[in-house]
Formats: structure tokens, sequence, C-alpha cells
């Protein structure tokens, strides 16, 4: 598939997502199971589309004057694809599974529209009811923490300290540019991929079927580090979820 018919696909899902009020995950499973000639490259970048798009839906409505899951999908591209309004009309015309080009109004919206000059939630990517308590939580700083939360986000990782040490699990993940992470002290940090791009499928690593390490967030490995678990304590987990920070505090305990 070129751009054209992955934009039109991800407007699809967005419009099933606004219609169905339904998980993303969801809608975007249930696409590519009734457009099987979709390519696993096809489906990341529709979904890179739709997650973007999601992410950046006030700036990126804002861009176009409307939120619209066209106007949407077409600001996600504009905003994270490196395109240009110009560029990206290039790139759809004569693609017969692409959406409409932007029109005249559209290009003059885009062009005459700096995100600079937006209103602060629209710069921070929430809805205005959230803006006091981003204020609140953050301080002078709120505009930009919720510009940086709408951004892709990074592949963390956990070394499981039973069975390796994280120098061994680098050495396993060296092409996936994969990195310490910058404050949990057993965490690894593949960085976000921009564009159509994908994370590596790291669970398919003889590391990870060893296992060597599993997928956590860094923030859920930082307070399992926080608890202070240490061998022979008897400890509760009280909000225990999927089990994520439990095997951290096993690990930390030596299984003891």
């Amino acid at each position: 598939m070129r751009l054209g018919g992955r934009l039109a696909a991800a407007i699809e899902v967005l419009e099933d997502i606004g219609r169905r009020h339904r998980p993303v995950a969801d809608a975007l499973k249930d696409w590519g199971l009734s457009h099987r000639f979709a390519g696993g490259g096809d489906r990341a970048a529709i979904g890179n589309i739709v997650y973007d798009a999601l992410r950046r839906k006030r700036s990126a409505g804002w861009l176009l004057g409307e939120d619209t899951p066209r106007a949407i999908g077409f600001g996600a591209l504009l905003l994270e694809w490196n395109q240009t309004a110009q560029s990206l009309n290039e790139a759809l015309d004569g693609d017969k599974f692409a959406p409409p080009l932007l029109k005249a109004d559209e290009l003059k919206a885009v062009a005459d529209s700096r995100l600079a000059d937006a209103p602060p939630a629209v710069r921070a990517d929430i809805p205005d009811w959230c803006e006091p308590l981003f204020e609140r939580a953050f301080g002078a700083n709120w505009v930009d923490e919720g510009a940086a939360l709408a951004t892709r986000p990074p592949l963390d990782l956990r070394v499981n300290t039973l069975r390796a040490d994280r120098s061994k699990v680098l050495a396993e993940l060296g092409e996936t540019d994969a990195k310490p992470a910058r404050i949990a002290p057993h965490g690894i940090r593949i960085p976000p991929i921009a564009g159509d791009g994908r994370h590596p499928n790291v669970q398919a690593e003889p590391a990870f079927q060893k296992g060597w390490f599993e997928v956590q967030d860094e923030g859920s490995q930082i307070a399992a580090t926080l608890a202070g678990a240490e061998a022979g304590m008897q400890v509760l987990d009280f909000c225990a979820g999927a089990g994520g920070k439990t095997l951290a505090l096993s690990a930390a305990m030596d299984n003891r």
C-alpha cells in the first residue's frame, strides 16, 4: 500500500472508533481481519497514523480547522511524519485509494496556522477541561508536559536479574538501538520509531525466550525499586494488575 491507501485506512479506523467508541487496538485488529491484503508493514503504518492522530488530536484539528477523522489523519502526517501540505498532496495525487487531496481552504488554513500561536491546551494536546488539572500538577511547565505526553512512546524493557544482567541483554539487542534506561537500574529503553517504522518484535528475540527480560514501562520499574523489597521480606502487591511489578519485586528479593 502507498501512503494514500494507508491514510484512507487510518481515517476509516478513526471513524469506526468515533462511531462505536471502542478500543483502538480492537478497531485496528478488526480492520486488519477484514482487509487481509494489507501486509504487516501496512498495518503498522496505519496504526501509527491512527495513534498519532489521537495523541495529537487537538493540535491536528486546530491546524486543519476541525477535528474530524479526516482532518486529524491529515494533521497527524503534517505534525509527525515530516510532511508539508504540498508534499502530502503530491504524495497522494494519482493514488486511487487515497482520500481527497487537501482543498484550497485547507491549504490556506495550514499555511496560516502556527502551532506556537495556538491556545495553551491545544499546544499541550489536552482537552480544555484538563487545563486546570495539568496546571495544578505540573505548574508553569504544564504545556510542555502535555506536549511530551502526546509524543510517540519508547519501548521499555526490564532485565530479569535472576537470569541475566543489563550489559548481557544489551549485547543481545545490539541491532535495536537499545540503551540503558535513564533512571531504572535494570531498565533498557528502545527509542520511539518515526514515521511508518515500528519497534522490533523483542518478544521474538532469543533473549526474551530465555527469560532474560520483560517488557515493562520504566515508571513501573521505578515504583518497584522504590518499594525497597529485599530477600526474606513478606511483600503484598496490593494493586497488582498483570503482575509486572510483582515480578520485579520478586527479582529484587532473589525469589526468597
